[in-house]
């Protein structure tokens, strides 16, 4: 039997708890058989795969290529998968680019298999490289199976390095933040906006977004999130307002939660105050 994540409570205190194990917990996990025969595989194969394909055709393959950007539920969709590698990302026409979910772009541009003549399938580096992303997703999953406001939140703080770090302007990085559904989860409750705000136009979400994070945090950009310890105070804002919507109203838990909230809103860095920043 393979190692399943312990996460004894929910909340901040069990993502204290996480965040101290994570290490171990996460070695243990990938030394399973089964994830060392994928990766094994995988590492061993994907060097001869040059076309879109013919990784499509090889389902153990594509299991490991789709875990690594959390798109394991795809794995069925094979046209729609092969015309998203085959269209690659530089025409701005390409599938990946007007999709919404931006982890298909992620995936797209990773492979090359449309952009390059020589995919990005053949360099050294690049088993090692999906396999890594591929044994982090799926610590995650198992950590998610259970407490799935722990799977997010370990999610957002890997995606959120990538996010900052991106080439693009400050309305970029926002788009990038709404265009990632599980980063994009965690922002909206971490901020009290409601899902509701995914009908709005793009112009009228990021103020929205930007907004909120002013109004949270005193600042309105994410590069502010380059901090670890504003990463986590938006991680630990998020799991309060978790437990403050799942508890019964009057129950300790749910009254704890919301006058932890209370006392971190209105004031800009006041959830930075609660982490004794």
């Amino acid at each position: 039997m393979s190692f399943q994540p312990v996460v004894p409570f929910g909340g901040y205190a069990g993502w204290s708890f996480l965040t101290r194990t994570r290490e171990a917990q996460q070695e243990a996990f990938e030394a399973s058989a089964a994830m060392s025969r994928d990766v094994a595989y995988f590492e061993e194969t994907i060097g001869s795969i040059t076309r879109a394909e013919d990784l499509i055709a090889d389902r153990r393959l594509l299991q490991v290529a789709l875990g690594a950007f959390g798109l394991d539920e795809d794995i069925n969709n094979k046209y729609f998968l092969r015309k998203v590698l085959e269209d690659g990302t530089l025409d701005p026409e390409a599938l990946a680019n007007r999709l919404s979910d931006k982890r298909y772009l992620q995936l797209a541009e990773a492979f090359g298999f449309g952009d390059f003549d020589t995919p990005r399938t053949v360099l050294s580096d690049f088993p090692s490289e999906i396999t890594s992303a591929y044994k982090q997703q799926q610590f995650e999953i198992a950590v998610g199976a259970q407490n799935p406001d722990m799977r997010l939140a370990m999610g957002l703080d890997r995606a959120l390095g990538d996010i900052v770090a991106a080439d693009t302007t400050e309305d970029g990085r926002w788009f990038l933040v709404m265009g990632q559904p599980p980063v994009r989860e965690v922002f909206e409750r971490a901020l009290g906006l409601p899902t509701s705000v995914g009908v709005l136009n793009l112009d009228q979400q990021l103020t929205a977004f930007r907004d909120k994070a002013e109004a949270q945090f005193g600042g309105g950009e994410v590069a502010q999130f380059a901090d670890p310890e504003a990463r986590e105070a938006l991680v630990r804002l998020f799991l309060l307002r978790s437990d403050a919507i799942a508890a019964p109203a009057g129950t300790s838990a749910g009254s704890a939660a919301l006058a932890l909230l209370q006392a971190g809103s209105g004031a800009a860095g006041g959830l930075f105050g609660l982490l004794g920043r």
